[in-house]
């Protein structure tokens, strides 16, 4: 072979070995970066012996994650059923009136485990409307003509514990009838996968929840440690701010509301009110139940680490998610915890006030 072939032949074989050495290298550095994408970290030398290294993590919400569907559970207020089991593992509570000036609750719950809801009580056919637009699967104990009528009319999927076994809904002897059933999460999930309900969602949160601790600094926001609701003539509402924990403490009729399994006071990261009217209702059982004017764009507050700002709260139909607007129209943003939403009349007198925070500790002695 000649000397001219030989220089050929080691300069094709050196090329061969670049190119070979960079497509290693090239599948090196893409397996590296697929697994960033996958486990939201990038990661470098201690930071601490080089200030160059890079390390990185992607902080993600923890109040609503992952694909379990959300359950909704209404909740009995009367003070009968004082104190509720496992409120503060809801993710978002709403409050509206019923009959009577009383109010009921509607607990949602994603992925938790909890041998104790309750006392749960029957349906009416407003709470529909969040319900859907949560896509939770829907338990009640009994309802009204017009929520059986629009349960079956809106194809919602509902378990109604009247019609199941007492060791899904039961009794506690603590409490008097009707203000003392119970289930539990396992129990609903069971009778959704027999009544091939799904118990997976895709659905995005209502309210737009951001991981990182934000502050309400814009030059509208209120100082709001106190913030009292009047539903009703029967039912006030108070929260008082929690400066060491930044939560709120949610008291009703003048009294501390507790957890009926831990005995901790109810608190809540978020609080939004929103003002629209509610009317009677004439029905076939005549007891005086509402209707609640909850379609078109109304005033209301976002409340949260001792602030609050002036909102829009727009729902356009029955099964569409409720946006949530400041002055300015931007979506507002929501801290990362579970939020109390109180749904009140527009003529409410609700009062906003920077007071004194208290602290969960000192008021975990108080009598319910």
């Amino acid at each position: 072979m000649k000397n001219k072939d030989v220089i050929i032949l080691i300069s094709v074989l050196a090329v061969l070995v670049i190119v070979a050495g960079g497509i290693l290298i090239y599948k090196i550095i893409t397996h590296k970066n697929n697994n960033t994408v996958e486990t939201g970290e990038v990661t470098g030398t201690n930071t601490e012996d080089n200030d160059d290294a890079l390390v990185v993590s992607e902080k993600k919400v923890q109040i609503f994650n992952g694909d379990d569907r959300p359950i909704a559970v209404m909740i009995d207020n009367h003070s009968g059923a004082w104190p509720q089991a496992n409120l503060n593992q809801a993710y978002l509570v709403y409050e509206i009136v019923v009959e009577g000036g009383e109010t009921r609750l509607m607990a949602l719950f994603k992925g938790k485990d909890l041998d104790k809801i309750g006392p749960v009580r029957s349906s009416r056919h407003y709470f529909l409307d969040y319900a859907l637009e949560n896509d939770a699967i829907y338990v009640h104990y009994g309802w009204s003509p017009q929520a059986q009528s629009d349960i079956s009319k809106y194809g919602v999927n509902n378990i109604n514990g009247i019609t199941e076994s007492s060791s899904s809904f039961w009794r506690v002897k603590d409490k008097s009838a009707p203000h003392n059933v119970l289930t539990s999460t396992a129990k609903i999930l069971q009778i959704a996968e027999r009544k091939n309900y799904a118990t997976t969602s895709k659905k995005e949160s209502v309210l737009n929840y951001v991981a990182d601790e934000f502050e309400l600094n814009s030059k509208d926001a209120i100082t709001a440690t106190e913030v009292t609701i009047p539903h009703s003539t029967l039912q006030t509402v108070k929260y008082e701010y929690d400066s060491e924990t930044k939560t709120y403490i949610r008291y009703a009729r003048g009294k501390l509301q507790k957890d009926y399994v831990t005995g901790n006071p109810i608190t809540t990261k978020n609080i939004i009110i929103t003002f629209c009217d509610n009317y009677e209702l004439e029905d076939s059982e005549n007891k005086g139940r509402q209707g609640l004017k909850n379609i078109g764009a109304f005033d209301g507050y976002y409340i949260t680490n001792g602030k609050a700002i002036e909102i829009k709260c727009t729902k356009t139909a029955r099964d569409e998610q409720t946006v949530y607007k400041d002055l300015q129209g931007n979506e507002i943003n929501i801290n990362d915890g579970n939020t109390f939403i109180n749904i009140c009349p527009t003529d409410a007198k609700v009062e906003i006030l920077p007071g004194e925070t208290v602290n969960a500790e000192t008021t975990n002695n108080t009598t319910v």
